[in-house]
């Protein structure tokens, strides 16, 4: 591998802007394919197998009118005051051009909804007076025959009369049952009416605030950006004097955001380190225009195949995150590596492919081991999480083919530049041999160490997982809006509805009044002319039972199959889809014995769909956790021919990890910090941010072990002692991988602002994990056992050592055949 990398290197550095336009070529390409090929990106995560998604998946099939995707519109007046004629005249036009978008399968006028359900109240109060004065009819007809029959037996001519007085009394029978089914059907009505009056209602209380809804034929995952641009250009378009707009992310989720303050800030902050480093602005610059370039191919080319593969929004963000921090620092340790070699008088394109040959190589298997990590993402079993993983896989091997190809390229252009004027005047001075650190010093060190890093970790015991919601997101966000304006004028369970499905025992017969085969609240109640009296009655019974189910807020029927065996309600819960509540609440639905008529409920829905897939995540964090570890110890004791070297290195790494997820618990759960980290409503953690943080930080971590500890080895197989060789490795390189950390941190810290709900704890638990992991774990826990351990960290059997291969990452043989100092 190192003699290739050399021959790269070199290759690299005399056709410079060969390499350069090529990469810029691929840029170009990536991109075209994306402009060309790209789809639409997703805010909803499903997992199939799942309970949620069977029960979608049977809407999908028998209830298709359900099984699109709905955005909701939330109209506020800038006074405060009651919406104006005007204004409803002005949303009502808005939702019919929306109407017309293709795609748009129809829309919901929040006020004619209203007046719907005004009109219903009031048909059942007409209903009620109507039968009460049929009743009063009914009883005075009665009183004149019971007169008629009293008459008719004392005068003797009853006999005579009795079958008119009979038939008499038989329309009056026929008149008092259709009177008790006009009122029976009435309560039924009521009943419907009255479950689902919070959940139906469209304005609020004080008429300042109406929802819409925008009803797609497509699913969240299938939805076009076409689509949601075109309804987003109508709203942006929409001028309703005094009336301001927001929407839902299902319109909302977009690509918009991806690099925000935050991110540039954090690129920034970089190149600061780096100027600091090498004081000199062109070899800076170089790691910050490689990552850049590299990781622009890389979500460009990946974005490409959106068209056909389905994303979240935050694969993208995951993907420029991870390959702009691994692109600068794997950049910054060939340049590193470069500068060294011209100190010691290394001719330019020698010492490139040197560089390349021995930096190089250590790149390589960093990278490769990061690579490993994200796609074992795919073991997961989750398709989601193992397309994030992929991508960001796909961006690190980029920024790995970047680094050993782009970086020799620009170093040559650089020239002798890349280093600092007063390096270029005098070599680097031979430093002494270090002394070993003091048992006592180890001692102490590794105890605080362990010590801060149960601390840090203790609050990750409490960490409540779920499938984070729009009250998540930048609080200027449209999306975030909408969720605030629904959460306090309507409820926080209109934010996240479920849906209900029950299997009936028996199909309900058509009834031969009813006009149509399907009923909902909002149409089922007070006209015995049209409406189905069986189907009504057992929406009724079914919803009533829903209600009496602890935090249920309000039940809507809103679809039956067309083999009238199933039925769907919207159930409206008195929490949001990360409450706990609402949790409780599914948990419930799921296992209650259903009522008479109801062979069995499914519940679907945004909250149902967040506890699956929390749960599926749960169990697969361990199974991958072993996988990693496994994998792990295997490289490394190649590596480093040792047995306790690697399972140190492993059980540091789960002390960072876990401190890495005390912290986000603590920041995002807690609120702890919140105003400074911009945690506005604090809840449970991202569902998939354990497994995310651990699957990039073990590689990270492993970067971190490798460059420090492979000092210590060759130092060790030099003939230095063992507890010198400890010193020896951490002042080799300590510098670069202090530099690396911050620079990772700073990159990924500019993520914990970004506009991405999602992305901000992913970014906050990888900055602080690679910060213990570099200067907690790293340069004290690990030089401390060492140094306590002695020879005995390098014990490996010997059958063992005849087995595993020789891994050369240092490239140590290319520096003994090209005499490098």
């Amino acid at each position: 591998m190192a003699r290739l990398l050399y021959r790269l290197g070199r290759f690299s550095a005399k056709r410079a802007w060969a390499v350069i336009i090529g990469w810029i070529v691929v840029l170009a390409i990536g991109g075209g394919a994306y402009l060309a090929f790209g789809g639409t990106l997703s805010s909803n995560y499903n997992i199939p197998g799942t309970a949620t998604e069977q029960v979608t998946d049977r809407l999908a099939a028998e209830l298709p009118d359900l099984a699109g995707s709905s955005a909701t519109l939330a109209f506020q007046t800038e006074d405060g005051s009651a919406f104006t004629a005007e204004q409803q005249t002005g949303i009502a036009t808005l939702l019919t051009d929306i109407d017309g978008v293709d795609g748009v399968v129809s829309t919901v006028d929040p006020f004619a909804t209203e007046q719907q359900l005004a009109e219903q109240t009031q048909q059942l109060r007409d209903g009620r007076a109507q039968l009460a004065d049929s009743r009063t009819q009914l009883d005075a007809g009665q009183q004149q025959l019971d007169a008629a029959i009293a008459a008719a037996q004392a005068n003797g001519s009853y006999d005579a009369a009795k079958a008119q007085l009979d038939a008499q009394q038989a329309q009056l029978d026929a008149a008092r049952a259709q009177i008790e089914a006009g009122t029976t059907q009435l309560d039924t009505a009521e009943r419907l009416l009255t479950d689902a009056a919070d959940g139906a209602r469209q304005v609020s209380e004080d008429g300042a605030t109406a929802l819409g809804t925008v009803v797609f034929a497509q699913d969240f995952f299938t939805l076009s950006q076409t689509t949601k641009d075109a309804v987003t250009a109508q709203i942006q378009a929409a001028d309703i004097p005094g009336v301001t707009i927001h929407y839902s992310s299902t319109i909302a989720t977009s690509l918009d955001g991806l690099i925000g303050p935050g991110e540039i800030a954090g690129v920034l902050l970089a190149l600061i380190v780096l100027l600091v480093m090498l004081r000199a602005i062109l070899p800076a610059l170089l790691p910050v225009v490689t990552s850049l370039l590299g990781v622009g191919s890389g979500i460009a080319i990946a974005m490409a195949f959106s068209g056909v593969v389905q994303m979240s929004s935050v694969t993208p963000a995951l993907g420029l995150m991870l390959g702009l921090a691994v692109g600068i620092d794997y950049a910054l340790f060939i340049v590193n590596r470069h500068r060294r070699e011209l100190r010691h008088g290394v001719e330019l394109h020698e010492s490139i492919g040197l560089a390349n040959g021995t930096a190089g190589s250590a790149v390589v298997f960093a990278g490769a081991t990061v690579v490993v990590a994200l796609l074992g993402l795919l073991l997961t079993g989750v398709p989601f999480l193992g397309v994030m993983g992929v991508v960001a896989a796909f961006c690190v091997a980029i920024a790995v083919l970047m680094a050993v190809t782009a970086v020799p390229a620009l170093l040559r252009l650089i020239g002798p530049r890349v280093l600092d004027r007063r390096s270029r005047r005098r070599p680097e001075p031979v430093r002494p041999t270090p002394k070993p650190m003091t048992t006592w010093k180890a001692i102490v060190g590794l105890v605080a160490g362990i010590a801060a890093l149960l601390i840090v970790a203790s609050p990750a015991l409490s960490m409540r997982l779920a499938l984070l919601n729009d009250g998540s997101e930048a609080v200027d966000s449209t999306q975030y809006q909408t969720f605030k304006i629904v959460n306090e004028e309507f409820g926080p369970g209109r934010n996240s509805p479920l849906i209900v499905v029950a299997d009936l025992e028996t199909a309900i017969p058509a009834s031969e009044a009813t006009t149509d085969g399907g009923t909902d609240a909002t149409s089922s109640g007070s006209d015995a002319t049209t409406a189905d009296p069986a189907l009504m009655t057992a929406e009724a019974d079914i919803a009533d039972f829903l209600m009496t189910r602890e935090h249920v807020t309000a039940v809507i029927p809103v679809g039956v199959s067309d083999a009238r065996d199933v039925i769907a309600f919207q159930v409206i819960p008195d929490g949001d889809s990360t409450s706990e509540s609402t949790a409780a609440l599914v948990t419930d639905l799921r296992t209650v014995t259903p009522p008479d008529g109801v062979t069995s409920l499914g519940v679907a829905g945004s909250a149902s769909a967040a506890m699956d897939i929390s749960a599926k995540l749960a169990d697969a964090l361990p199974l991958y956790l072993v996988v990693i570890v496994v994998i792990a110890i295997v490289l490394l004791i190649a590596v480093f021919r040792s047995i306790l070297v690697p399972l140190v290195a492993m059980l540091g790494f789960v002390l960072s990890l876990f401190a890495a997820l005390g912290v986000i618990t603590a920041v995002y759960q807690w609120g702890w910090l919140g105003g400074v980290f911009g945690v506005h409503d604090p809840g449970p953690v991202l569902a998939f941010a354990p497994i995310l943080v651990l699957g990039m930080l073990f590689g990270l971590a492993m970067d971190y072990q490798l460059f420090l500890v492979t000092g210590m080895r060759e130092a060790y197989a030099h003939g230095a002692p063992a507890r010198v060789a400890v010193m020896s490795g951490l002042r080799a390189g300590r510098a670069v991988v202090t530099a690396a950390a911050i620079i990772m941190a700073s990159v990924f810290g500019g993520f914990v602002f970004s506009e991405l709900g999602m992305i901000r704890p992913l970014g906050m638990g990888l900055a602080v994990g690679v910060l213990f992991d570099a200067f907690v774990v790293r340069m004290l826990i690990i030089p401390a056992v060492m140094h306590l351990l002695g020879k005995s960290a390098w014990w490996l059997p010997r059958w063992l050592d005849r087995l595993i291969p020789d891994v050369d990452v240092e490239g140590a043989a290319l520096e003994r055949e090209h005499h490098v100092l």
